[in-house]
Formats: C-alpha cells, sequence, structure tokens
C-alpha cells in the first residue's frame, strides 16, 4: 500500500553544503503547510536499534498484567510508566481508545533542578526484562538527536537562520510511549485504537510494526489518507505548538488509529515537545501584513498541561 504522504530524507540537513540543507527546508515547507505530516528517511538510527525497541516493546505488553500494574504509572509523579486500556479518550464523545501503554522520558534524579517540574522525573523500569532499559535509553538518546536535527530543518523551511530553535531544543520534555493495539471488536462499532486527534506539543516522530492501520485527516478534500509503515522510515507530524507558534501556517492535523486488522499493533511515538520556559510567540515571518496572531504567547510546559488536562478529562467523565 502506498500514501500520498511525502517521503522526505533528512541526511542532507547534516551535508556542509547550504544548498542542500535549504533543498531538504524547502521540502519540510511543502510537507508542513500540505498535510503537517511526512516520512522522514535518512535519519541515521541503526536499523539494529530499532529491531531491538520493537522487541522490547512486544516482550513488555506480553508480560503478565501483575507485572505491568507494578509499574502503573499511578505510582508515578511525573506520569512514567505503564497505562492500561481504555485509560485515555483522545476522541471526545468516542468511545475510551483502545490501546495501552507504557511511558518514558528523561531520566531525572536527585540534585537535578528540574525534578519535581511537570512530566519531569524519575522512570519506572519493568522487572525481568534485562534489556529493556538499556535498549530504550539508546533510542531516547537517538531520537532526541533527530528531533534536534528536524528542528533545524524547519528552521530553514521558514526562512530563519539553522539554530532558531535552539534553545527550545535545550534539555527539551520529551516522552517515549510504547503502545500496543489489540484489534477491535466488532461488538463496539465506534471504538478506535486511537480516536481523531492532534498531538499535543511539537515534533512526533513514530515507529511503526508492519500491522498498519494510521490514518491522516485529508485536510484539502476530506477523508482519510492511509499512512501505511514504510520499511526504514519514521512518519513525521507537526503538533499543536507548532501550528501556534506558526500562527497555522503549518497544520497540526487530525489523525486516528484502527486495528481491523485482526492483528495485535505496536508502534512507538517519539514526542518531542521541547525546554519547559521556551516561550511560544507567534513567530512575525508567519504573519501577513495586518494580521494579528490567534493565540497569546504562552510556555512550552503551560501549554502541555492544558493539553493533558483536556484529553484526560474525558475519561474523568466516564
Amino acid at each position: 500500500m502506498t500514501s500520498n504522504l511525502p517521503v522526505i530524507d533528512i541526511s542532507g540537513l547534516a551535508a556542509s553544503a547550504p544548498a542542500a540543507r535549504q533543498a531538504v527546508g524547502e521540502a519540510l515547507h511543502q510537507a508542513c503547510r500540505a498535510h503537517g505530516f511526512f516520512y522522514c528517511t535518512g535519519h541515521g538510527v541503526p536499523h539494529g536499534l530499532i529491531d531491538a525497541v520493537m522487541a522490547e516493546t512486544r516482550a513488555f505488553f506480553d508480560l503478565p498484567d501483575q507485572a505491568k500494574v507494578a509499574v502503573d504509572k499511578a505510582h508515578s509523579s511525573c506520569n512514567r510508566g505503564y497505562e492500561p486500556l481504555g485509560a485515555q479518550t483522545l476522541q471526545p464523545g468516542a468511545p475510551p481508545d483502545r490501546k495501552e501503554s507504557f511511558y518514558i522520558g528523561e531520566e531525572i534524579g536527585d540534585g537535578d533542578p528540574r525534578l519535581g517540574r511537570f512530566n519531569q522525573g524519575p522512570n519506572q523500569w519493568p522487572m525481568d526484562l534485562p534489556g529493556f532499559r538499556p535498549t530504550m535509553a539508546a533510542y531516547f538518546a537517538a531520537l532526541s538527536t533527530v528531533g534536534e536535527t528536524l528542528m533545524r530543518g524547519l528552521a530553514l523551511s521558514l526562512a530563519l537562520p539553522e539554530d532558531t530553535f535552539a534553545d527550545f531544543a535545550h534539555q527539551p520534555l520529551a516522552t517515549l510511549r510504547l503502545l500496543h493495539y489489540p484489534p477491535s471488536r466488532p461488538e463496539v462499532p465506534d471504538e478506535m485504537g486511537a480516536g481523531a486527534h492532534t498531538d499535543f506539543g511539537g515534533l512526533t516522530i513514530l515507529l511503526q510494526d508492519a500491522v498498519g492501520g494510521l490514518q491522516v485527516r485529508d485536510l484539502d478534500h476530506g477523508g482519510w489518507i492511509e499512512a501505511p509503515p514504510l520499511a526504514g522510515a519514521f512518519v513525521v507530524n507537526l503538533g499543536d505548538m507548532i501550528a501556534r507558534w506558526t500562527n497555522d501556517r503549518y497544520r497540526s492535523t487530525l489523525h486516528r488509529v484502527l486495528n481491523r486488522s485482526g492483528c495485535e499493533r505496536f508502534s512507538v511515538p517519539f514526542f518531542f515537545t521541547g525546554a519547559p520556559d521556551h516561550e511560544v510567540r507567534c513567530i512575525p515571518t508567519c504573519l501577513a501584513a495586518g494580521e494579528q496572531p490567534r493565540y497569546p504567547p504562552t510556555t512550552v510546559e503551560a501549554h502541555l498541561q492544558a493539553m493533558y488536562a483536556r484529553t484526560y478529562a474525558e475519561v474523568r467523565k466516564e
């Protein structure tokens, strides 16, 4: 199966020639204006590490319920750990999402001034999976580098200096989320693995298994665009914060997961959200003459807190 989403090789962002870097920026500009979604190749993450991440993800969700509940994120002060089926409703008015997940962030411990801030603190780690922690730590570091690279590309795409988002990318809030989608149940016709939603923050860098099920809203023609797995590629999308930053020049697009394959589906999104105190204010070059910003200034942390409160409130209403 093919997709209408563009495929962008970002390896040119490491080139010494400015023209090669700018060519990637131009491709990103087109993708961000048209879809807010694209496939990313040339990212430099080793295939062996990607395979190990998927293997450890499956191993975690294969654990007995008792082992998963032992690291439930209810035990965490910073939203780290296991989240059971039905804990989140991404599409208001729809049934709870049919997925379970596990959250991992940067390991922040005693003595770090960031400890105790929103979504910042120590991780929980499952027992009896000796390869789990080192694999996820290595992948977290690798994807953090990809996130920084993509932010340089986004600066070029907006005709800004390459280092425009350097402070945003310094000690960013970032979350690795392991996801398991059981097959949808025919007796619950409106049930989705993940209801239609936009992502909260900056960039989402998604690793999919071979099952598929991700769909992206076609903003120009209606309906849904399939985003099947592409070997060696990540699916990257922009979050609400980037749309807000660009006064909606760049799109944060609705997407959903329908797992009607009859098989289990696994995916691993990495959310690159940015430095918590960084101010998100409309980029002046994203304003036409006489146009006003659509959103008031905020910070990364304040924006993220508001988004968490909104989506988890739907579950509390049930």
